[in-house]
Formats: structure tokens, C-alpha cells, sequence
């Protein structure tokens, strides 16, 4: 079991200098439909010594502020 503030995700976006984005899904129940669905959310995160590619899958953790966009860091890759 994963403690709070620690999500594992798939990077779509590897370009940038020291950033990568992560998509984090999960699965939820429809309230109306009563159906399962796959949420998904990108995440800006900070990966110090640009080890991420693309298609890797990642632990990332709550940060403190590194940037205006970027709230998480790499934990695990």
C-alpha cells in the first residue's frame, strides 16, 4: 500500500529540461450510470537528473513548490 501524496504514472512528455509530465489513472464510479470509469490527470513533475523517458513508469511524490506548474518530484523510475 502506497502512503498519501505518493501516486505511480506513465510519462507522455519527456522534453523539456529537468520536467517531465506524468498521466496518473484511476478508476471511478459513476454516480448516475453506476458504471466504472478511467479518470486520467497530468501531472507537471520535477525529474533532477533527467533519467525519465518516455513510456517509463514512475513513482512520484508532494513536493514543495519547484516552479509555478511543478508540485511533485521523481521518486522512482
Amino acid at each position: 500500500m502506497m502512503s498519501k501524496g505518493v501516486l505511480v504514472g506513465v510519462v507522455t512528455d519527456a522534453r523539456r529540461d529537468k520536467t517531465v509530465k506524468v498521466s496518473v489513472y484511476r478508476m471511478v464510479h459513476h454516480k448516475v450510470y453506476k458504471k466504472i470509469v478511467k479518470k486520467c490527470r497530468i501531472y507537471s513533475v520535477h525529474d533532477e537528473h533527467n533519467r525519465c523517458k518516455r513510456g517509463d513508469v514512475v513513482k512520484i511524490r508532494e513536493h514543495i513548490p519547484v516552479s509555478a506548474t511543478k508540485r511533485w518530484i521523481v521518486v522512482d523510475s
